[in-house]
């Protein structure tokens, strides 16, 4: 037993001296993928960002807090992507058993009855002048792969990235559902605002008929002037179910969102009174790595692709196999534990190199060649996408903000308008035609207006998730 042990130790030494050896090189993410700044933003070399910050310190409306809050805890896709990494992390922990050898502990007993005209019956006649013969064996067998090639490190490499990658996904996921929510909130918020808008709207035309009547019961206008003035009055009248019924499509849609069944949202603010961010720290382009969880996650795939090039280059080469086994073993039960005579022990090691499936193993690591390529183009594409949303965001910020400026204008303007208009008819000196075209052209302005603040709203929102902001 000392002479199998000592070598097995031997052996063990020498594997331990080549387990170093790597048969594949890993490809780093590509250096060149960053622009030096995003358009539409002044030349910084700041790095600080509002994508660094909590989701909690960057809204301020405590009813967008209280609605995130649930969404963080209820929503069943960030429920599922958690399961996700709780699978990815059983699957890591499983690799790093990969060095272990595979023990295992076996009791057997068997006979053999031998037929009367074979050699092992006649020589057991003459042996033990028994027909038959048995045999009882307990003890212990290792079963372990030296990893030369630097496989099981692969797949331990492998798993690793695939967890942390998971937990990426989970936080794309999260930054994703922060906007949405805000951006629901916010669309909620507009919709109240214009549902307002058009009821204001209906009486400021029903004080107008009420001005058309008297001026036809005097005989200045005609039955036409009534008519049309109505119908501009049904034409408002309309847009309040419309606004209603898209407020409680709104409302169910940030109810699953927040993992809840269809009901209405509590607002404590108005749409006037939530102030618009002016954001200026947005950090370079090469930061982004660390604060957008897609982007960090396609490096991620990269490092998932590399390890599957070295697993599939070591499955090309010979794999080292040792095992032992060592035990009690007796042809009789007697003296089956009778120690040190039933004891036994084997050790034996060897090389298998794949021959006629070789071309299979070729092809799949040619396959994994080309995936890791794929990762490579895959990361590209994430930093493109990912500088091309913060550049939009930043675009958008500043011309909707320019919009608002003018179209605040035109409703002071159409305001002044309509008063006067309504003067000029009452005194003969303008047709009615003026007032209700005013009237109207003030309705869709002030409707424009409210959406325009939605979009400024939504426009912040969107620039602090395409920075990264959202899953802290």
């Amino acid at each position: 037993m000392k002479k199998y042990i000592t070598k097995t130790v031997m052996i063990v030494i020498l594997i331990t001296t080549i387990i170093s050896c790597n048969v594949s090189k890993d490809i780093e993410t590509p250096k060149n993928a960053f622009p030096e700044n995003f358009r539409n933003a002044s030349v910084s070399k700041d790095t600080a960002s509002i994508g660094d910050l909590e989701w909690k310190n960057f809204f301020t409306e405590k009813d967008i807090i209280q609605l995130i809050d649930s969404a963080v805890v209820r929503n069943n896709d960030l429920k599922i992507a958690t399961k996700n990494i709780e699978i990815a992390q059983y699957k890591f922990t499983q690799s790093k058993w990969g060095n272990v050898p595979q023990a295992n502990l076996f009791v057997t007993a068997n006979t053999n009855n031998p037929s009367d005209n074979s050699f092992t019956g006649r020589t057991l006649d003459q042996a033990l002048g028994a027909k038959h013969i048995d045999d009882f064996s307990t003890g212990a067998s290792l079963s372990w792969e030296a990893d030369i090639w630097g496989k099981i490190k692969s797949q331990k490499k492998g798993a690793f990235a695939s967890y942390l990658q998971s937990e990426e996904v989970k936080k794309a996921l999260q930054t994703t559902i922060v906007a949405n929510v805000s951006s629901g909130y916010y669309n909620l918020l507009m919709l109240d605002a214009q549902l307002e808008i058009a009821k204001k709207n209906v009486q400021l035309i029903d004080s107008t008929t009420t001005i058309i009547k008297l001026k036809f019961d005097a005989g200045q206008v005609t039955s036409l002037a009534i008519q049309q003035s109505e119908a501009q009055k049904l034409n408002a009248a309309q847009l309040v179910p419309l606004l209603e019924q898209n407020i409680a499509i709104q409302e169910n849609a940030l109810s699953v969102l927040t993992g809840s069944f269809p009901n209405s949202k509590k607002r404590s603010i108005v749409l006037s009174a939530v102030e618009v961010k002016n954001n200026a720290s947005i950090g370079i382009p090469s930061s982004i790595v660390s604060r957008r969880p897609d982007v960090k996650s396609a490096e991620l795939a990269l490092k998932t692709a590399n390890a599957n090039v070295g697993i599939t280059k070591a499955d090309l080469y010979p794999a080292l196999k040792i095992t032992a086994q060592g035990g009690l073993n007796s042809f009789e039960s007697s003296n089956w534990f009778n120690i040190p005579a039933s004891l036994f022990g084997t050790v034996a090691g060897g090389l298998t190199q794949p021959l006629l499936n070789n071309k299979k193993l070729k092809t799949q690591y040619n396959i994994a060649v080309a995936e890791r390529e794929k990762a490579v183009l895959n990361f590209r594409q994430s930093v493109l996408v990912a500088v091309s949303e913060v550049s939009n965001a930043l675009v958008s910020v500043e011309k909707l903000n320019q919009q608002q400026y003018f179209l605040q204008e035109r409703v002071k303007t159409l305001h002044q308008a309509i008063k006067n208009s309504k003067m000029l008819f009452q005194n003969g000196m303008a047709e009615y035609l003026e007032v209700l075209s005013a009237q109207a052209n003030l309705l869709q302005s002030e409707l424009e207006l409210a959406d325009i603040k939605r979009e400024q709203l939504t426009a912040n929102t969107e620039l602090y998730r395409a920075l990264g902001g959202g899953w802290r």
